[in-house]
């Protein structure tokens, strides 16, 4: 597995991460030993680099990583989490009393003294503008509460402001073959400023895996069936805020330019990591075989032409169907 310097945390990390937004809440049931088992398959495999947040299944996520690493305390795992979706998303409520409470929540959730890092949980716009925030953020890196901390963010904007400022260690960002805005603007700066780039929601909720059908349904517990008009969070999160049927559509034609031997999950997380200037893609998986297929991805060698036909399927489908924020 091939490791890269998550930007301004020095440290080296899979190129394949584990997001584990799946193993707390909202898409579908994962019982306990499954998900410690999702865990295991992942480092097996190469995996170094787990994602989560306190919010996901109200720290259950946390918690789960946790327990697997007092379990594999050999294993030399980085964990980045999140905090701010716990209050009402008002720029007042990102307070210092806040932030501690947050962080302390995660350190005991996780069990360690200091946080790898943490990410602010895609705050409001004003959030990135507030000094005071981030004066907050270098406290709690003084005081060993963390080591570094990044953000998390909806928009391009977002993540330009973000960039910019001279401690962020790291940028999440939702980045995709469905979702292309990124290319444009934010990898040149995060490149630029020596700035780690985390590739959030990679096979579009599963879109990019090529098992779905425009019949195609989910439990009702599963974002895949709540949030697709944006109803409980940003819309971009479910399906890379593309029609479910259009999704589909473009999925089958990017299952075509896949070559023989490579599922087009695997396929869709190699072209993320061949972008210049992405440190990690960090899939989900519900079970074992989908940690160690998503993790196989690292070796995978697109053929020549792999990219145009992504942006073709992009600009033919896709470009005027994303979400108008973007």
């Amino acid at each position: 597995m091939e490791t890269r310097t998550l930007g301004r945390t020095g440290r080296d990390v899979s190129v394949v991460g584990l997001g584990t937004w799946q193993l707390g809440a909202d898409w579908g049931d994962v019982d306990h030993d499954e998900a410690l088992a999702v865990l295991d398959a992942a480092v097996e495999e190469g995996v170094t680099f787990f994602d989560t947040a306190d919010v996901y299944g109200d720290g259950r996520s946390e918690q789960l990583i946790g327990e697997y690493l007092r379990s594999r305390p050999d294993a030399d795992i980085f964990v980045a989490t999140k905090m701010g979706r716990r209050v009402e998303q008002d720029p007042t409520n990102f307070t210092m009393d806040a932030f501690r409470a947050w962080t302390d929540r995660s350190r005991a959730n996780l069990g360690v003294d200091t946080l790898d890092l943490v990410q602010l949980h895609c705050p409001p716009s004003a959030v990135f503008s507030d000094e005071r925030v981030f004066e907050d953020l270098d406290t709690l890196v003084q005081e060993g509460a963390m080591a570094a901390y990044g953000v998390s963010v909806e928009t391009v904007e977002e993540a330009l402001i973000a960039i910019r400022r001279p401690y962020v260690a790291s940028v999440q960002i939702i980045f995709n073959a469905f979702r292309l805005k990124p290319l444009d603007e934010v990898l040149p700066a995060a490149r630029a400023a020596g700035v780690g780039i985390i590739a959030r929601v990679p096979l579009a909720s599963g879109l990019l895996s090529g098992r779905y059908t425009a019949d195609t349904t989910f439990a009702a517990d599963d974002h895949r069936t709540f949030n697709r008009s944006g109803d409980a969070f940003d819309v971009g999160e479910t399906f890379s805020g593309v029609d479910f049927e259009t999704g589909v559509r473009a999925a089958q034609e990017f299952a075509d330019l896949v070559p023989e031997g490579v599922e087009p999950a695997q396929a869709a997380i190699a072209w993320i990591l061949a972008q210049d200037g992405v440190t990690s893609a960090i899939p989900g998986a519900r079970n074992v075989k989908q940690a160690r297929g998503n993790a196989a991805a690292a070796q995978v060698v697109l053929p020549e032409g792999f990219d145009a036909g992504v942006r073709d399927i992009y600009d033919r489908l896709l470009r005027d169907e994303i979400h108008p924020r973007w």
